[in-house]
């Protein structure tokens, strides 16, 4: 059994513009609003808030409505295509607005554009793979989506956006348009929903054929499809990804003032230094998940991150680089390893067509948990000190393997076959 290398990077493209968006919004938004209106921190902050409250409301929504979709497209093109398109047209006139209440309007509609098709488009990668080998379609996934972050940030770059004082911003938001548009087009023309989604749930057919033949399980009753067992094991698993995601936005929401106030060292660095050892790890970490199973890579991927970020809680200024590069570094591989497998043991849960719901259940909890955990860490940091910065995300992500530890579903097969044979894909 291989994975499908192509279709996934095909399939990539829609979280690869999906990426290039939020790159481009997180970094220009608050520029313009700071810059071109005057904004105060607090209120831009609100207003940057309001993608994830979005998030928490209408991913689910529109993950369910595009399970229940059936065109000749398939159940989640047609949400990615027209939310692409119009997402990418409000963030071209987003540039142009001279008054701030127009602005406003436009971004809110910009962000439901992109709430229609994020679950859905997310969604796309399960449906067309086997069950099994979803952890490594997941790193593939995750890949496009640097990808497309990568390249926006080389247009910031190309574009300028961070002279001082600047307020136009209108060029680069066409050229990021354009980009998420370019993808579209070759999402569009390369793949083939239908067509790969009966093939995979065939395959999984068989598999859950064969599995119930082999095993004899005696469940509880019943919570909705799921058996009682189940139902216990997403919950515990959409609880851990609320703590980790509390523990890790934390420290990437406010690392920037902390090492500029506390430790006086420039913050990109080191970021940067987490992001590289994410990047590299994504494959390898799909291909130990396919060999020991997704529960133990994660609780190993939360072990690592619980001990970055508690023995972060020790640096203070004057700590060698090194020491803070090493820990950074550590940090980015547990994150990649818990990043690469959360998502495939949540839809592993999902019965027949339900994948979309179950995405939505999924960005439901991190997303509530990244609009509460910058306000929760902030007003402890007002009213303790920075000294509760790192333990607070340490102990978010101790509290995320206890969870974790327990969950007894989701969990996929280790495959019996031979590393260089996992690394192959199959053609079209």
């Amino acid at each position: 059994m291989k994975l499908n290398y192509k279709r996934t990077i095909l399939v990539g493209f829609a979280f690869f513009l999906i990426s290039a968006f939020w790159q481009a919004y997180d970094t220009i938004v608050p520029l313009i609003l700071t810059n071109k209106f005057g904004m105060e921190q607090t209120y831009s902050g609100m207003i940057m808030s309001l993608d994830n409250i979005f998030a928490v409301v209408l991913l689910p929504i529109f993950g369910t409505l595009s399970d229940k979709t059936n065109t000749r497209f398939g159940k989640r093109t047609p949400y990615i295509t027209f939310g692409t398109v119009l997402a990418a047209a409000f963030f071209i006139i987003l540039g142009f607005s001279a008054k701030l209440i127009w602005f406003i309007l436009l971004l809110l509609m910009c962000l439901l554009s992109m709430a229609t098709f994020r679950s859905p488009a997310v969604a796309l990668m399960p449906d067309v793979t086997v069950k099994p080998l979803r952890s490594k379609g997941n790193a593939i996934i995750n890949l496009m989506g640097t990808a497309g972050g990568m390249l926006v940030l080389g247009l910031s770059i190309i574009f300028k956006t961070n002279t001082a004082g600047k307020t136009d911003f209108s060029a680069y938001l066409i050229a990021v348009s354009v980009v998420m548009v370019a993808a579209l087009v070759a999402f569009l023309l390369t793949v083939k929903e239908p067509l790969w989604s009966s093939e995979a749930e065939a395959e999984n057919a068989k598999l859950d054929k064969e599995n119930e033949e082999k095993t004899k399980v005696e469940e509880a009753k019943p919570v909705g499809k799921l058996s009682r067992s189940e139902f216990v094991s997403l919950i515990l698993i959409l609880a851990s990804v609320a703590l980790w995601y509390i523990g890790y936005n934390a420290v990437t929401s406010k690392y920037s003032v902390y090492a500029t106030e506390v430790l006086k060292v420039p913050y990109n660095v080191t970021l940067l230094v987490a992001q590289g050892a994410a990047i590299i790890s994504y494959i390898p970490v799909g291909i130990v998940a396919s060999k020991i199973g997704r529960k133990k890579t994660i609780l190993a991927g939360v072990a690592m991150l619980t001990i970055a970020f508690g023995s972060a809680s020790f640096i203070k200024e004057g700590t060698p680089a090194i020491v803070m590069y090493l820990l950074f570094c550590l940090a980015g591989i547990g994150w990649a390893t818990i990043n690469v497998n959360s998502f495939p043991m949540v839809v592993e849960l999902a019965k027949g067509g339900d994948v979309g719901k179950y995405t939505g259940f999924y960005y439901t909890a991190s997303m509530a948990a990244q609009i509460v955990t910058p306000i929760f860490s902030g007003f402890l940091i007002d009213k303790i000190g920075w000294w509760v910065f790192f333990p607070y995300a340490a102990i978010f992500a101790g509290l995320a393997f206890v969870t974790m530890f327990f969950v007894k579903h989701g969990d996929a097969k280790p495959e019996a076959q031979g590393a260089l044979e996992s690394l192959g894909g199959a053609d079209d």
